[in-house]
């Protein structure tokens, strides 16, 4: 063992090693020598390594142990246990109880009657109560939730066994708890707390406690433990844990068990412990400390693991109001603020994991128990959230601050749906809780801001992004936002006048600074250089970039029914923020130089594109004041629209910091899309911008903005515009204006046609490539934004476009072994298919599909799928997404292509991937096939409707036999493999497949298929591949078992025992037996459960069996 685990050992011979130590466990006589090794070693290694042999032999091949020598176990391990854990190492130590307890859940209480009582007597005897603490922490963890193959009925009778002992159990342990505290605990006769100690329960206190005595109680000072008593609380805490992990709430968890349980969760929240450590300096007496500060963090797990149960019998609910009177006893005492400590500096002493457990309980409080708990009269709510206030602003971390604003944010969804279905008093909810609310809002908004938070704010990280694609910052400021806009939901007149100050402070700062432009040879300049100053100045800005996310945030809460009743607050808004963003474009603050260019440009440019932001979140706002007043007096819309164009004009031009130019282009997309006012098109701005779009000489934009000011372009002559008649939507003109756009967008595409069929030279092809990229994420972009509109939105839309389509399509078969061109065309292709079949006509639709389908060759779509990796794929997944729009098409017109969309599948793409175990295009294919016969049953299934109305019942014509079971033969390959993604899927659409067209009940499933299928899902619920899926496939297959439920029971479950091997015919029979004939889903699938359970545990009895035993 030595050698095996000494860093000099080469592999090769660690190989040699474990292979002999293997076969030395496999023999049936190996535990005796690991008996005698055990009681003559002290070697680390010898002893772990023989503890495992026993392991195996215990849970794998105990069924074959004579019972002679089993005895002989079970009389020697605990000997060996009992003489020498003083001197174990602890892990071999708990290895060892591990081993005793597998002996337990095999044999007790038939053949190992004294496992538990052996358990107890060491518990009550004080030199043993440690040992006896982990044997039964290990017996609840094995015997409670065993992992171990066992079947059914054993781990059902462990269970009731087990709760018969828990009432002793819990006694026990209250017993331990108790009389330590009471031992150590410190009398009366001590002088009272000196009242600087803050240790005096205030009113509050005894009214959420109802009486004084638990009120001193909880007041007693905490007692001081030695090593040892300290050691056996740990322990029965964890005990504990553990145990309601999985028992039910009932009245065997005492009241006093609960009070004594709180008595160790104020260890958590005691700094003396740690001070006293501090000022001793012996190390001896921190680490002291830190154990104390271990039993409060146990017994707040024991809380939680009670707190998280959702079903409260009765008689329990009188308990849980205690514990939680309890514990906002402890919340006072952590937030308690006096002259030596600020309620931060208090919470910054508690150990963290105890902070975590203590947030953990108030989530759990709101969100499982507040609805239960309000209604006590007794329950001082208004109270409690007083305090978790002070507990949330005073957190230490920035985790912490989150995980409680989580905890608001719980509230907040409670109050709001509390509201909704309580109408009629809601008027006395919001006051009962109005100051809490506006006392919350005012403080997460000074949280985000520097001028109040600074220090905090400035360690939060704005670089790095998360998974979520966020930064630190942004993670913050987006959680802060979310709570402002719960608030704004119930009080919104509160919430708006005390956000809008804030904003109009900041904006003040921001549109004073035109005073101290200068302009000096070099340009403009900010006349702002004093550190201070410019310290100031970023802080503002800061502050106002996220006001302005904050006012953006809160647009929808002025649209719909609210909108005439908050008009005026979102017209000063949006007036104030057209202003900004004129007034930013207009002195040209991001070209400004700056004292601080690092620092203070950024932020300049962040609050104008924030502006552009804000603004753009009022678009909804903005359309629906168009459609009230566009009859009356259009004159306000029209100067708000025709400002803010004049805000954003100037900023669409390359020389603009990306950031500010995309804010422009989305405000300009909104505009032109959600408000489409009639008169856009004939402001001057727009007109500059269509000349600059179309103009070849000038700069092209960088590619989104390119893609994002065609879209708003298009959509100024594509969409109609709001409440105007048909006649008056001038579409003649309008026709015109966009295909002179498109045509100028695409020139120099058009004129790659004639070029194409000539051989490419390297750097003409770079070029070319660009342009055919360039091009059609702008026409992809804008049919993708058209594909919901009018019909003739669209019809204008495709004939603008067709030239462009034509052109395509010609170059495709000159790019189709240029995989990275190909994916681009058949994006656009895609697109065009979702959104204008329908204008491209049939004629036109079946090139398309008829010159892929020449182009993919078995040999190109093996050269895709095979040689080019994730582009190729992506292009056969892209052609495969095009044919599931043309077989979903309704109708007759495509129905010709569907043989040779179906052999293209079966014959083409599906032999290259069905052996390929990487996932790539098989989703793809599976849903073209799932769609082939989702949407076109009749090519498969003729039923006549007047046959069945004779026969009474349908015979049902089968067509295309051949291709149906081809398909279902490969649904039923794809269970066999292991990606589980596919799995999930393809069982989903045989599910939808049954459900929508009876695909079980039809005669060629039932009679070739059906419990192929069943065999299939069942096997893989005894292999444990697909795990996570074990529900679905469970109904999956009573869905199958139910077309026929007597031939399932009569025929095939016979069968499938029959055909299992590993299990002998007596075990075969008890599993038969075992199935109850029920027809109700959940008895039938835990049934399916139990017999595979049980099959698996057989096989692991049978194969622990020695060579050569005969089986009765």
């Amino acid at each position: 063992m030595t050698e095996f685990f000494h860093n000099c050992t080469t592999n090769e011979r660690k190989r040699e090693i474990e292979e002999l130590l293997n076969n030395f466990a496999q023999q049936i006589g190996a535990w005796r020598f690991c008996l005698y090794f055990l009681s003559s070693t002290r070697n680390d290694y010898v002893m772990m390594y023989s503890l495992t042999v026993f392991e195996n032999l215990i849970n794998k091949m105990w069924l074959g142990v004579p019972s002679q020598d089993k005895m002989e176990i079970r009389s020697c391990l605990p000997k060996l246990l009992l003489a020498h854990h003083k001197t174990l190492p602890y892990f071999i130590r708990n290895k060892l109880c591990k081993v005793i307890v597998d002996i337990g859940r095999q044999d007790w209480p038939m053949f190992y009657h004294d496992f538990f009582t052996n358990i107890l007597q060491l518990i009550q005897s004080p030199v043993t109560t440690p040992l006896g603490l982990i044997m039964l922490k290990t017996t609840s963890e094995e015997l409670a939730c065993p992992r171990e193959d066992l079947s059914v009925a054993r781990k059902e009778e462990l269970r009731k066994l087990l709760l018969d002992q828990v009432q002793t159990v819990l006694g026990l342990l209250t017993g331990i708890l108790e009389s330590i505290w009471d031992k150590h605990s410190v009398t009366s006769a001590t002088p009272p707390p000196s009242p600087s100690s803050g240790e005096s329960g205030g009113d509050l206190l005894s009214s959420l406690l109802q009486s004084p005595s638990a009120a001193k109680l909880l007041n007693q000072p905490i007692p001081i433990l030695d090593t040892e008593s300290e050691y056996i609380c740990s322990l029965a805490l964890e005990c504990l844990a553990h145990l309601f992990s999985w028992i039910p709430l009932s009245a065997s968890i005492t009241p006093s068990l609960l009070t004594t349980i709180f008595h160790f969760a104020r260890f958590g929240c005691d700094t003396r412990a740690r001070k006293m450590s501090s000022v001793n300096g012996s190390s001896q007496n921190s680490v002291l400390g830190q154990e104390r500060g271990r039993l409060g963090i146990l017994a707040m797990s024991c809380i939680n693991e009670l707190m998280s149960k959702n079903c409260v019998p009765m008689e329990f609910e009188e308990y849980l109001l205690r514990m939680f009177q309890q514990t906002f006893y402890l919340l006072q005492k952590i937030t308690k603020e006096n002259n030596a400590h600020t309620v931060k500096s208090r919470l910054e002493e508690l150990d963290e994991s105890y902070i975590e457990k203590f947030t953990d309980f108030l989530r759990l409080f709101v969100s499982v128990h507040l609805r239960r708990i309000e209604s006590y009269s007794q329950f001082p709510v208004v109270e409690f959230l007083a305090l978790l206030f002070k507990y949330t602003f005073h957190q230490p971390t920035h985790e912490g601050y989150f995980s409680c604003l989580d905890i608001w944010t719980l509230f907040l969804d409670y109050l709001t749906s509390k509201i909704k279905s309580r109408l009629a008093d809601k008027e006395a909810v919001l006051n009962r809780y109005e100051d809490a609310l506006v006392l919350l809002l005012t403080e997460v908004l000074n949280r985000i801001q520097f001028r109040y938070n600074q220090a905090q704010l400035e360690e939060l990280d704005d670089e790095t992004l998360d998974d979520d694609q966020q930064t630190e910052w942004q993670r913050y400021l987006r959680q802060s936002l979310e709570v402002v806009a719960k608030v704004m939901e119930l009080l919104p007149t509160h919430a708006f006048s005390t956000l809008f100050p804030v904003l109009q402070d900041n904006l003040e700062v921001y549109l004073g600074l035109q005073q101290f432009v200068v302009t000096s040879g070099t340009g403009q300049r900010l006349n702002i250089t004093a550190e201070n100053d410019c310290r100031r100045l970023h802080c503002s800005l800061r502050d106002l970039s996220s006001l302005l996310q904050a006012v953006g945030r809160l647009a929808e809460y002025f649209i719909g029914d609210v909108f005439a009743a908050r008009f005026n607050d979102a017209l000063t808004v949006v007036e104030r923020l057209v202003k900004v963003t004129l007034y930013g474009s207009q002195i040209k603050l991001y070209n400004i130089e700056t004292a601080v260019p690092s620092v203070l440009k950024p932020d300049l440019i962040d609050v104008h594109a924030q502006s552009l932001a804000a603004l753009q979140a009022y678009s909804h706002w903005l359309a629906q004041f168009y459609s009230e007043v566009h009859r009356q007096n259009p004159e306000q819309i029209i100067s708000l629209v025709s400002t803010a164009l004049e805000a954003i004009i100037p900023l669409i031009s390359s020389k603009v910091q990306e950031k500010l130019l995309l804010s422009a282009c989305h405000l300009l997309v909104s505009l032109a899309t959600t408000v489409r006012p009639v008169f856009l098109i004939r402001i001057p701005a727009v007109q500059k911008v269509f000349n600059r779009i179309t103009d070849t000489s000038a700069q092209r934009l960088p590619d989104k903005a390119q893609v994002l000011v065609c879209r708003a372009l298009s959509n100024v002559l594509l969409l109609p515009w709001p409440n105007l008649p048909e006649n008056e939507q001038q579409w003649a003109v309008r026709s015109t204006n966009h295909a002179s756009l498109i045509s100028a967008l695409t020139r120099e595409y058009r004129h790659l046609k004639s070029s194409a069929i000539l051989p490419q030279r390297k750097v003409r092809l770079e070029d070319t490539k660009v342009i055919i990229h360039q091009t059609l994420s702008v026409l992809e972009d804008i049919v993708e934004s058209i594909s919901g509109e009018s019909t003739k939105s669209r019809q204008i839309c495709y004939q603008s476009l067709q030239e462009s389509v034509q052109v395509s399509l010609a170059l495709f078969p000159a790019f189709i072994h240029q995989s990275d061109v190909t994916d681009e065309m058949l994006s656009f292709f895609l697109t065009l298919f979702q959104g204008l079949r329908v204008q491209m006509g049939v004629p036109f639709t079946e090139q398309i599909i008829q010159t892929f389908l020449n182009m993919f060759t078995r040999e190109q779509l093996a050269e895709s799928i095979l040689h080019e990796g994730s582009t190729g794929c992506r292009v056969v997944e892209k052609f495969l997404k095009i044919l599931q729009v043309v077989v979903q098409e309704p109708g007759q017109v495509f129905k010709p292509f569907l043989p040779s969309i179906i052999s293209l599948c079966m014959e083409q793409v599906y032999p290259i991937i069905a052996e390929r175990s990487s996932p790539d295009v098989k989703a793809e294919l599976f849903e073209l096939l799932f769609r082939v016969l989702h949407h076109n049953w009749r090519y498969f299934f003729k039923s006549s409707v007047l046959a069945s109305v004779q026969r009474g019942i349908a015979e049902e014509q089968m067509e295309n036999e051949a291709q149906f079971s081809a398909i279902m033969q490969a649904f039923g390959q794809s269970f066999l493999q292991p990606d589980i993604h596919l799995f999930k899927q393809n069982l989903f659409y045989l599910e939808t497949l049954n459900t929508k067209q009876k695909l079980y009940h039809k005669k060629i499933f039932r009679t070739t298929m059906l419990f192929q299928f069943v065999n299939v899902l069942l096997q893989v619920l005894v292999h444990k591949s697909h795990d996570l899926l074990q529900e679905e496939i469970g109904i999956a297959i009573y869905n199958m078992a139910s077309v026929d439920f007597d031939s399932f029971y009569s025929a095939f479950l016979t069968e499938f025992l029959a055909s299992c091997d590993g299990v002998d015919s007596n075990q075969k029979n008890v599993l038969g037996r075992n199935f109850k004939m029920d027809r109700d889903l959940p008895s039938f699938t835990q049934n399916v459960h139990r017999l595979v359970n049980d099959l698996r545990y057989y096989r692991l009895c049978n194969d622990s069996l020695p060579p050569g035993t005969v089986k009765l």
